[in-house]
């Protein structure tokens, strides 16, 4: 079984920011009391955001950090809303795009989807024999969840706290 989660609420999310390379703290545990799996081993992003959800979500379970989990770089329009981005002709390309050109500045798209599949394949197998949750960004798991059912990336956007189980070939949302 593995679980995909992601991680709580930060204060971006709140403010509805792109927030991906700031390394923003929780802003509360709100969404996170779920019914979450138990497991043997949990996989993370470095990012604060991530590490402090495990300690809530999992605090006994032994956590392995993985820096190629972590969120897409928005580049210029990191931090900015969709208000603050809207009048801006590259904000308006990528919007056009449907999400799937790259921000000005930021990570190319196809290479996120590529380093967050390639880190959780790697660690998935690795950790194979074991139930593994991976508290990880809402990007990531769009990334994964798309390479492994097919579909449209934005097909698979959780909120803060919500996620994935999947066993074999299924997956269900966490509830």
């Amino acid at each position: 079984m593995i679980a995909l989660i992601r991680h709580g609420r930060t204060e971006g999310n709140l403010l509805k920011k792109y927030i991906g390379v700031t390394d923003e703290d929780l802003y509360d545990a709100r969404g996170l009391e779920r019914d979450y799996p138990p497991v043997d081993i949990v996989v993370t992003s470095s990012m604060k955001r991530c590490v402090r959800t495990v300690e809530i979500i999992y605090p006994d379970a032994e956590k392995i950090v993985i820096g190629d989990l972590r969120e897409y770089d928005f580049g210029r329009f990191e931090g900015k809303t969709f208000e603050e981005a809207v009048s801006d002709a590259e904000y308006k390309k990528w919007l056009d795009s449907g999400g799937n050109e790259s921000f000005p500045g930021g990570e190319n798209h196809e290479d996120f989807k590529r380093r967050s599949v390639s880190a959780f394949r790697a660690a998935a197998e690795k950790y194979k024999d074991f139930d593994i949750a991976f508290v990880v960004h809402g990007g990531t798991i769009m990334a994964v969840m798309q390479s492994l059912f097919g579909g449209g990336f934005y097909d698979y956007m959780v909120e803060n706290g919500g996620g994935y189980i999947i066993e074999g070939n299924t997956f269900r949302k966490i509830t």
